[in-house]
């Protein structure tokens, strides 16, 4: 499992997605990312899991007490 936490200065990190393997993820975040402002940092595409964030991480360990049952696995484009 891969997860992707999105983040933004003054609020901690959440989990926004969780995705079957890293190439899904990291399609589905280039994807998602309108303007890039540096690494792993940008602007996102209006709802997209990283909508209202302004940056990105991925793991294949939680980070957070997030529960992942509660945010979409493996979306997709096609899902807005």
């Amino acid at each position: 499992m891969h997860y992707l936490y999105g983040s933004k200065k003054g609020v901690a990190r959440r989990l926004v997605a969780t995705f079957g393997s890293e190439q899904q993820l990291l399609s589905y975040v280039n994807w998602a990312t309108l303007k890039s402002l540096g690494e792993r940092r940008g602007k996102f595409e209006q709802g997209s899991a990283l909508a209202s964030y302004e940056a990105w991480e991925h793991v294949t360990e939680p980070l957070t007490d997030d529960d992942p049952e509660q945010v979409v696995h493996n979306p997709t484009p096609s899902m807005l």
